[in-house]
């Protein structure tokens, strides 16, 4: 491996991923500032958001996995110069966000499923469905944004996004303040609105931050060769075929990843509300920590796809190996000091010493968490750039569901009595992120090895055809 080719494309996907990062991360702050607010209203408003948050990503992470399936076909398309037809793609994407938003807000307005999964309390559920009422009218733009936000990280354009994402979060904290505290002026009272003042904060800032990237496309000249700044194409079915047939098994794998943490909290709720909030501090502290491998996943993914389209398949597989160095070694980096810091950091979260205690065990395994997760994400994004998304649903299925989810049921209420004494706590919480652990190992190997199989099997055909030739 050559150091000076490492260096150069380390830059090329630096440029592309650090505003990917901050884009992301101020995503990720929605749940913080969500999460840090709430938890200053009520510890019954926070569990009501640990559980209403676990709902409304498992849903919205379900459907926006179709929706992000333009940003492999649209990069391939743009590498090989064909502006007008990447274009295209962004317009069925569209359509296919409103489709996939009639879906994803009948099962946020009726959530009893969920609710009736996680055993919640009566007090829960109310604030939890006040909650999710609130999100199915922010849920429609979040999908419209996806689709534009998938489009300008395919043609290299991540810059924008970043700058809407980042207005959308100076918006939501003074707002979610507000709405969830309530707010006096004078002889005029805003009523504190508790947990469901958090959706309602998020659909205001995500119809804020549509309309902007709307008048973007409408105004700015740099869309131009794209045709996006003509009226809306009509929608086409082989081209929502395209997009369905990798988007639906790419949103299957995003699902069943976030889901088997999600889900943890549906379960882990069952257990009390302290539990179910020392696990809402550690899954948003480890979600902003993700926040690198994804930005550096989505910029390889992007260099690669659009080599992908150019043909140039050498340089496609040299990106995707480096962008993989590169993030399994700030990740290791990240990880370390995070673990060092990490009574400090959740003492930021909040001052209850019931949930600080519950929270700080399930961070054991914080360096092998994060590595593995920065793994197994980029070698998942690098295998979307070649439009391979069903061998990893498969990989995710086992490792994911089956040890992560499964396994982490079995340890943190020892159904079978095989729980070693190390992993039995009064939260039972340590057991499941035990076995989050061991399934993140186990998807990030199966990932890994698959790509490196992949690229042997392409390099054997293209071997054959030129000698055929």
């Amino acid at each position: 491996m050559s150091v000076a080719l490492l260096g150069q494309d380390a830059r090329r996907i630096a440029h592309l991923a650090w505003p990917v990062f901050i884009g992301q991360a101020a995503v990720v702050a929605f749940s913080t500032v969500d999460t840090a607010i709430a938890a200053r209203a009520s510890a019954l408003d926070l569990a009501a958001l640990a559980v209403g948050s676990a709902i409304y990503v498992t849903v919205f992470v379900a459907l926006m996995g179709m929706v992000l399936a333009v940003g492999p076909i649209a990069g391939q398309l743009f590498g090989a110069g064909r502006h007008e037809q990447a274009g295209a793609q962004f317009h069925q994407a569209l359509w296919l966000a409103l489709g996939a938003s009639m879906l994803g807000c009948t099962l946020l307005l009726f959530p009893q499923p969920f609710l009736s999964l996680a055993l919640a309390s009566p007090e829960v559920a109310t604030k939890v469905r006040a909650y999710l009422a609130a999100l199915a009218f922010a849920l429609p733009s979040a999908l419209l944004f996806t689709a534009f936000r998938g489009f300008n990280t395919a043609v290299s354009r991540p810059k924008i996004v970043m700058l809407l994402q980042l207005g959308g979060l100076l918006l939501k904290v003074p707002l979610t303040a507000m709405l969830v505290l309530g707010f006096k002026l004078g002889t005029w009272q805003l009523p504190a609105l508790g947990a469901a003042g958090c959706g309602v904060a998020t659909a205001v800032v995500m119809a804020c931050q549509l309309g902007a990237a709307g008048l973007l496309l409408w105004r700015d000249p740099f869309y131009v060769p794209f045709g996006l700044h003509r009226r809306i194409a009509a929608p086409h079915r082989a081209s929502l075929r395209a997009l369905l047939r990798l988007g639906i098994p790419m949103s299957a794998s995003i699902a069943i990843e976030v889901t088997g943490f999600t889900f943890m909290a549906l379960f882990i709720s069952r257990i009390g509300s302290t539990q179910v909030a020392a696990h809402q501090l550690a899954l948003n502290l480890l979600s902003l920590m993700f926040m690198m491998p994804l930005a550096i996943g989505n910029a390889t993914s992007t260099l690669v796809a659009q080599r992908v389209g150019a043909n140039d398949l050498a340089q496609a597989q040299r990106l995707g190996w480096h962008g993989l160095i590169v993030g399994l070694g700030l990740a290791a980096l990240a990880g370390s000091a995070v673990y060092a810091l990490r009574p400090y950091i959740l003492h930021a979260y909040t001052r209850d010493a019931a949930v600080l205690a519950a929270a700080l065990p399930l961070l054991a395994w914080l360096v092998l968490f994060h590595v593995a997760d920065a793994a197994q994400i980029i070698a998942a994004f690098v295998l979307r750039a070649y439009r391979i998304a069903t061998a990893p649903l498969l990989i995710y299925a086992v490792a994911i569901w089956g040890v992560g989810l499964g396994g982490g049921y079995v340890l943190a209420f020892d159904t079978l009595r095989i729980s070693p004494p190390a992993l039995r706590g009064a939260s039972g919480a340590t057991g499941y992120w035990a076995a989050a652990t061991a399934g993140l190992v186990l998807a990030a190997l199966g990932l890994c090895s698959f790509l490196g199989w992949m690229q042997r099997q392409r390099r054997t055909v293209t071997a054959q055809v030129i000698r055929a030739s």
